[in-house]
């Protein structure tokens, strides 16, 4: 084998190269919880979406922290595409997942996001609404306390571990359900209230890229 046809077969190959594997490359930054990691990525094996990439904030803060990290992640990846001049190395959608709790600047963080590209899939009172919604229909404004015992009728001894097995055959009804909550929410004039989740909007975008 001649010495430049063994530098073209080391050579990195570019975006378009048809070898490349298909699907959207997402970033998806949580603050410091190892639920949502848990799902999301066995989510993304589930579907065969390797290049979801879940990303975990240091440090436990509010929703305006946990963007600030989406959005230097998401600034890190173009800096390392521009300096190798490929652009498969940039992400294609970024997401951060919140809980509401009783954080402030919440706000500020919706404005950051939008400035910044940044999709939110805040769930309103926590992240277990949307497991729950893969067992059950849930309508009621409730604490995270209680959205969280309700879960545990269904998934006994739920500690913040997730097996994407319990979740696995209501998936689609908890897609149905998180849509029709935001659609309440809307048609009252009150989006995102309790309760509502935006993780369905992710999960979709996985499962179809």
């Amino acid at each position: 084998m001649g010495r430049n046809h063994r530098r073209d077969r080391d050579r990195r190959p570019s975006r378009s190269s048809p070898h490349r594997t298909p699907g959207a490359k997402i970033l998806v930054a949580c603050e410091g919880s190892k639920t949502e990691r848990q799902y999301l990525e066995q989510f993304g094996v589930h579907f065969r979406n390797p290049r979801i990439k879940v990303r975990i904030h240091p440090d436990k803060g509010p929703p305006l922290s946990v963007v600030r990290f989406a959005a230097q992640e998401k600034r890190n990846a173009e800096e390392e595409a521009r300096r190798r001049n490929d652009d498969y190395l940039r992400f294609d959608s970024v997401w951060c997942v919140f809980d509401i709790d009783d954080h402030q600047r919440l706000e500020e963080a919706k404005a950051l996001a939008r400035s910044q590209d940044v999709n939110l899939a805040i769930c309103n009172p926590c992240f277990e609404l949307w497991l729950l919604l893969h067992h059950e229909d849930f309508r009621k404004s409730e604490m995270r306390e209680h959205v969280i015992r309700r879960l545990r009728n269904h998934v006994p001894g739920y500690n913040k571990k997730v097996d994407f097995d319990a979740y696995q055959d209501g998936y689609q009804a908890a897609v149905d359900r998180a849509s029709k909550l935001d659609q309440l929410a809307d048609q009252d004039n009150d989006p995102g209230r309790n309760p509502t989740t935006g993780v369905y909007k992710l999960t979709e975008l996985i499962r179809l890229k």
